[in-house]
């Protein structure tokens, strides 16, 4: 009798595993703006790395269904393979990846397919900001705790240079990153901390109705 050598996590997650390169953004778009991956991502982060049958259970769905919207998450860098955690070798653990997406409409041409996704992006990001920040409001005085007071926005509006625009921009994006770095390493120390996934976000508009001068 021949018997089949157990494939490693590596190798049956091989043709999922992101490029050498890096995904392509529009890869990333198509990945992410799913409702099925964000609720994956979303139950990942809050209760750290699982094994696709507690993903399943988490979130009522199949084990099947679980498995086919990780590999697109895989492939676009936003999960990675945990097999350490697993104690038998069939079962496969992921674990959220450091990744980040930047995305600018502009940076394609009118009329292309990537134009389009990037659009139709930003439109579901938008709405998923204004929704969230609207539920949070009106149904904060649910939560327990510390919890209620833990969220707030803030804004400022002044005359400013297009270089000093874009400057905030790039201070705010390495706020948000340097927190969700330090986030997720203290969730590695402190795993069994009271823990609900939140969504930090910012938006820096310029007035389109014409310049000072």
């Amino acid at each position: 009798m021949t018997r089949r050598t157990r494939r490693t996590a590596d190798q049956r997650h091989a043709d999922t595993a992101p490029s050498p390169e890096g995904p392509e953004v529009i890869e990333q778009l198509i990945a992410y703006y799913h409702p099925t991956r964000q609720k994956i991502l979303e139950t990942i982060s809050v209760h750290g790395p699982a094994s696709v049958g507690m993903i399943a259970d988490r979130l009522g769905i199949a084990p099947g269904s679980v498995s086919h919207h990780l590999k697109p998450l895989h492939r676009a860098g936003f999960v990675e393979p945990a097999p350490e955690l697993a104690a038998d070798t069939r079962a496969s653990w992921w674990r959220l990846a450091r990744t980040s997406v930047s995305y600018d409409a502009l940076d394609y041409p009118p009329g292309s397919r990537a134009r389009e996704v990037v659009g139709l992006a930003e439109k579901a990001n938008d709405d998923r900001h204004v929704a969230a920040m609207r539920t949070w409001r009106t149904r904060r005085h649910e939560l327990p705790g510390a919890w209620r007071r833990a969220g707030g926005s803030s804004d400022t509006g002044i005359a400013a240079t297009a270089e000093q625009v874009e400057d905030l921009l790039t201070r705010v994006n390495e706020v948000f990153r340097t927190w969700a770095y330090e986030v997720h390493d203290d969730q590695q120390v402190h795993p069994d901390a009271d823990r609900r996934h939140v969504l930090a976000f910012a938006h820096v508009v310029p007035s389109v109705e014409g310049g000072t001068r």
